[in-house]
């Protein structure tokens, strides 16, 4: 039947709807999709690290370890996430490793890689407020160069040092502390050997020759603060303060050697939750690695040490003592209160020296003030050299660990030393604990603390925190007008401290 009349107007609108919906199909099926392009969430340090368009709420790894720490693992990760927009792709950060598959949802899914992004494309958009599950099997490879992070060979299998932007080296994440997540571990390995991670241990069968331990967090975790030892280890246990377990993971040969310093954790516990409040994990422990990193890092629940550090005999007791405390002390300051850009790791470092040079003073009789007296005479050349303490120059290429510079350690606890006293020890204490229970198992910026210190001060710190956190001279020292800082020199940049 022919129409006998014109189509009234909402059949022309639906008409034309039609036609441009046939064009646009035309159009897409003789251009070709956009090429894959690694995205990042703008961080100014790290301008490709993390990824957006979506929250990830939790992850699940397994590894198998082969037994050989320079032959791939083979691995799974799933990836449970919320989209925060709507997704045509979804860039996740891995580099060095294979992927053999991906699937969204169950559904098989396009991939490709762009710079150290994987991005997948799935077989059907993803809508904003979707849930989402994305399945990579892929390895992970621990060879290559160690001083780029990730996987850290030790004289009998492997560990982990993701920080700062290493963990997409190992596993398939949105590898930015901004997001953090729940993680579950699953570790197949030789029966005799032991793996350990972060968290606590909920399972651990054995399959003929091999044996799969099974860890999972409580609270969550950014992805730089992962850790995976798999070893011929010792797991020895005690209980800290309130019956909190404690693990420590220890080559087994040193185990007897290794007591006099792991049975100071306890205490040193005590100490801090004297300082700032109770510890805000479920386990905590110290991991000592036969390998040399140059570093110590504060992995969640389980901070990771050189070997040298306590059996080589370089160092006096008391420093090492202070090591211990400044990687505890992360698990406060940078572990459940996290850094929501990198130019906030200040926060982390400053406090952790801050901690680790107050148990020095009162544990070993070492003046906090001559630490800060001599951290304010050398603060411009290290403001010189590494930009202010919340304003850092960018890693140098190629060294991206060289963000680790003097002005985030000494030089930004010298802020703090300012900062106390300008508001009275009793404000800086108050604040201190306010800031790890307002922000526990979150992330935090520098504009947080200086609010939360105007606040708890009730006064304005504007001025103060202008100049000690973004100017590039140092400002007088309240209370100390004959303190007096260097001329900066164009010297060569200082080696890394060995505690991060």
């Amino acid at each position: 039947m022919l129409p006998t009349s014109r189509p009234t107007a909402p059949r022309r609108r639906l008409r034309a709807a039609l036609l441009t919906a046939a064009a646009a199909c035309l159009v897409a099926a003789v251009l070709p999709p956009p090429e894959p392009t690694p995205l990042g969430i703008g961080d100014p340090l790290f301008p490709h690290l993390g990824n957006p368009g979506y929250d990830v709420a939790e992850y699940d790894i397994a590894f198998t370890y082969h037994g050989g720490n320079t032959t791939p693992l083979d691995a799974v990760t799933k990836i449970d996430a919320w989209a925060t927009e709507r997704l045509e792709r979804v860039n996740l950060d891995f580099s060095h490793g294979t992927v053999s598959a991906v699937q969204v949802n169950g559904l098989p899914a396009e991939f490709a890689t762009a710079g150290e992004d994987l991005v997948v494309e799935p077989l059907l958009p993803l809508e904003a407020g979707s849930r989402l599950r994305i399945t990579v099997e892929h390895t992970s490879d621990p060879r290559g160069e160690g001083s780029a992070g990730g996987w850290v060979r030790t004289s009998d299998g492997l560990a982990m040092a993701n920080q700062a932007d290493a963990a997409h080296r190992v596993f398939p994440s949105n590898d930015h502390p901004a997001d953090k997540a729940l993680f579950t571990f699953r570790i197949t390995a030789p029966s005799e050997l032991t793996a350990v991670a972060n968290g606590v241990r909920e399972s651990k069968k054995k399959h003929g020759s091999t044996t799969t331990w099974g860890y999972r967090t409580r609270h969550p975790m950014a992805t730089e603060l992962a850790q995976v030892s798999i070893g011929t280890s010792a797991v020895p246990t005690r209980e800290g303060p309130g019956g909190l377990p404690l693990r420590d993971v220890v080559p087994a040969k040193d185990r007897t050697a290794l007591e006099r310093w792991l049975k100071k954790t306890p205490d040193q516990l005590k100490w801090m939750e004297g300082k700032v409040g109770r510890y805000p994990f479920e386990t905590y422990g110290v991991l000592i690695a036969d390998a040399e990193t140059g570093y110590e890092l504060e992995t969640q629940t389980l901070s990771l040490f050189e070997r040298r550090l306590f059996v080589n005999g370089l160092f006096p007791e008391w420093y090492v003592d202070s090591i211990m405390v400044h990687e505890l002390a992360h698990q406060w300051f940078g572990d459940s209160v996290s850094p929501r850009t990198w130019a906030d790791l200040w926060l982390n470092e400053g406090h952790a020296t801050w901690y680790e040079a107050l148990y020095s003073e009162e544990k070993a009789g070492h003046p906090l003030e001559a630490r800060m007296r001599e951290a304010y005479r050398r603060s411009d050349q290290w403001r010189a050299e590494g930009g202010p303490p919340a304003a850092p120059k960018p890693p140098s290429p190629g060294q991206k660990i060289s963000l680790f510079r003097p002005v985030v350690y000494d030089g930004s606890a010298l802020v703090l030393y300012a900062l106390r006293q300008t508001i009275g020890n009793d404000a800086f204490d108050r604040l201190e604990r306010a800031w790890v229970s307002d922000y526990r198992d979150g992330t935090a910026t520098t504009q947080d603390f200086a609010r939360l210190a105007g606040r708890i001060a009730d006064r304005d710190l504007t001025a103060f925190f202008q100049g000690w956190l973004y100017a590039e001279r140092t400002p007088a020292m309240p209370g100390h007008a004959d303190w007096r800082t260097s001329v900066p020199a164009k010297a060569a940049v200082p080696a890394k401290p060995p505690a991060r």
